[in-house]
């Protein structure tokens, strides 16, 4: 099984930025902690098994390839699209966003 390498853009940087900023905002640091463990561990299963996230949205935006995966324990979505030789995340993004408008902000 080959593992590829995540690229994560400046847009998917800043939406982590953001919710810890929350988290640290609300006093909880251990959920930031716990918060930046659930994102890790979300990007390792993509980088194992690219193909199993969601393609609900690709289809729903016409954005061939886009899929997305779920955090553990948090309300959030990572956006990707698997490229031949690498991972391109797109997002991650609190389920109860607008989830099509922040897409497009990057498309």
């Amino acid at each position: 099984m080959s593992v590829k390498p995540i690229r994560r853009r400046a847009l998917a940087d800043a939406d982590v930025q953001d919710a810890l900023r929350y988290y640290v905002e609300q006093d909880a640091p251990q959920a930031a902690l716990a918060f930046i463990d659930a994102i890790e561990q979300a990007l390792a299963h993509i980088q194992r098994h690219p193909a199993t996230g969601s393609s609900r949205c690709a289809h729903a935006l016409d954005l061939p390839g886009l899929r997305h995966w779920g955090c553990k324990k948090f309300p959030y979505l990572v956006f990707y699209v698997e490229h031949p030789d690498y991972i391109d995340v797109w997002r991650i993004l609190h389920e109860q966003r607008d989830i099509p408008a922040w897409l497009q902000q990057d498309n």
